[in-house]
C-alpha cells in the first residue's frame, strides 16, 4: 500500500483585502455588465460569419458584427486591467489571473490580425477564417474566467 501525501492546501482567489477591493469597486459590475454583452455579440456574430461562410451572402453584417465584437473585446482588456490593478495591486498579469490574461493577449493577437486582414483587403475567405479563430480563443478564454468566477464562488462558500 503507498502511502498517501496530504493534499495541497487549497489557495484561495482571493485574499480577504482584495475580496473587498473588487466587491468595492465599480470595475467590477463593468466587467459584469461588458462580458456577458460581449458573448451575445459574439454569439450573433459566429452566426453571421457561419451563414457567410456557407451562402457567401451578408459579407457586411458578419464583417461589422465582427468589429463590434474587437470593440467589445479591447473595452473589456483595457477596464479589466484596470480592474486588476485596484483588486490585485496591478495592471496586468496577477497571479491568480496570470494565465487568463496570458491567454488574452492570444485572443487579442487574433482580433487584431482580422482588422490587419480586413483593412489590407485580404480575401474574404481569409478574414473570415482569422475571425473563427479568434473566436475559437475568445471562447477558451471564456472558459478560463468562468472557472474563475466559480472558483470565487466556491471560495465564498467556503468561508461562510
Amino acid at each position: 500500500m503507498q502511502p498517501t501525501s496530504p493534499a495541497a492546501p487549497h489557495r484561495r482567489l482571493y485574499t480577504e483585502e482584495q475580496r473587498a477591493r473588487r466587491d468595492a469597486t465599480r470595475w467590477t459590475l463593468v466587467q459584469g455588465i461588458l462580458a456577458p454583452l460581449q458573448f451575445l455579440v459574439f454569439a450573433i456574430s459566429l452566426g453571421l460569419v457561419l451563414w457567410y461562410l456557407a451562402t457567401g451572402e451578408g459579407y457586411a453584417a458578419a464583417t461589422a458584427s465582427i468589429l463590434i465584437k474587437t470593440f467589445l473585446l479591447y473595452t473589456i482588456m483595457v477596464t479589466g486591467a484596470i480592474w486588476e490593478k485596484v483588486v490585485f495591486g496591478q495592471y496586468l498579469f496577477a497571479p491568480a489571473f496570470f494565465w487568463e490574461d496570458v491567454f488574452s493577449f492570444g485572443v487579442i493577437a487574433l482580433h487584431t490580425a482580422y482588422l490587419w486582414a480586413l483593412f489590407t483587403g485580404q480575401p474574404h475567405g481569409l478574414q473570415m477564417g482569422i475571425a473563427l479563430a479568434a473566436y475559437a480563443t475568445y471562447v477558451i478564454n471564456a472558459g478560463q474566467f468562468l472557472w474563475k468566477l466559480r472558483m470565487a464562488r466556491l471560495d465564498m462558500e467556503a468561508a461562510q
